[in-house]
């Protein structure tokens, strides 16, 4: 969490709003192109043989080739990771959301370039009888490289969600009531039983492109303990902090300090009988205040 807050002191500023608007918005491109010329994509995917031999757009491009086919079911899904990503980037704030998306396109590129070493080291023999490299890494296996999309980074988007909002409930097909919890323990055991019987390359693809939900949530533990609101509040004062509105809106019960006395972090304590708040230093050490 330190190490975090210190990124988003100095990077925080090139953070970019309402990026899940933008991802869509690529898919959206991916669409037109798929409609007009779908062979096309095939320039656009993910490929590490082609990258490493000059066509490096293909460590970009492959955001906007489309998850799927084209249809309703299709602008449902697009409609809801949407409403999941916006509502995740002002519950974390919009430089953590950033660093979650692109922490899992970014492990989604290493994991293919780690299952191209894979493969020189075990299909060596094959290559050479394929006729070399290249025929060997876009005709022989080159499907394996395309599975490396943003399938699974839009899978860890719901699953962070899930982790976040684990009570918030949806309609399931527009009928059925359901806690999103359920769904994300659904979406994760399925993920672990594909994880489970997939070879190696389907692990590897599978393990890189949600490292991200792992690395981010063991980083952010702490801020886990949170409630919803509380990430909300806090985003919200730092962002006044930033406009430099010089008005102190917390302070510590105990020690008086506020948010003008140093890096500090606030929180209400949910055992105290009223509106207590503590800085980090007292919120876990303080008696807790009861009426009588």
């Amino acid at each position: 969490m330190k190490f975090l807050n210190k990124m988003e002191r100095k990077f925080g500023k090139y953070a970019i709003s309402n990026i899940s608007l933008m991802l869509i918005i690529c898919y959206g491109f991916g669409y037109a192109i798929a409609a007009v010329n779908s062979g096309f994509l095939n320039y656009l995917t993910l490929n590490p043989y082609l990258v490493l031999h000059g066509q490096v757009w293909r460590l970009v491009t492959w955001i906007i080739v489309p998850p799927g086919p084209f249809g309703l079911l299709t602008l449902i899904s697009l409609y809801f990771y949407y409403w999941l990503g916006t509502t995740l980037e002002r519950t974390w704030g919009t430089f953590r959301y950033n660093l979650y998306l692109f922490s899992g396109m970014f492990f989604t590129a290493l994991g293919s370039f780690v299952l191209l070493g894979y493969c020189y080291l075990v299909f060596a023999p094959d290559i050479a009888m394929a006729g070399g490299a290249r025929i060997f890494f876009t005709q022989e296996i080159g499907y394996f490289f395309g599975s490396f999309s943003t399938y699974y980074v839009n899978l860890s988007i719901f699953l962070a969600f899930a982790l976040t909002y684990p009570d918030m409930q949806v309609l399931l097909f527009f009928i059925i009531p359901v806690k999103i919890k359920w769904l994300g323990l659904l979406d994760a055991a399925v993920t672990l039983v594909a994880f489970y019987q997939s070879g190696i390359a389907g692990k590897i693809i599978i393990g890189a492109s949600l490292l991200n939900l792992l690395v981010f949530f063991f980083a952010t533990r702490d801020m886990m303990r949170m409630s919803p609101r509380q990430m909300r509040r806090r985003q919200t004062f730092r962002q006044e902090v930033r406009r430099g509105t010089g008005i102190t809106r917390h302070k510590c019960a105990i020690c008086g300090r506020t948010e003008m006395d140093g890096n500090l972090e606030f929180r209400f304590c949910s055992k105290c009988e009223g509106n207590y708040e503590y800085c980090q230093d007292h919120l876990y050490t303080h008696e807790h205040v009861r009426r009588h």
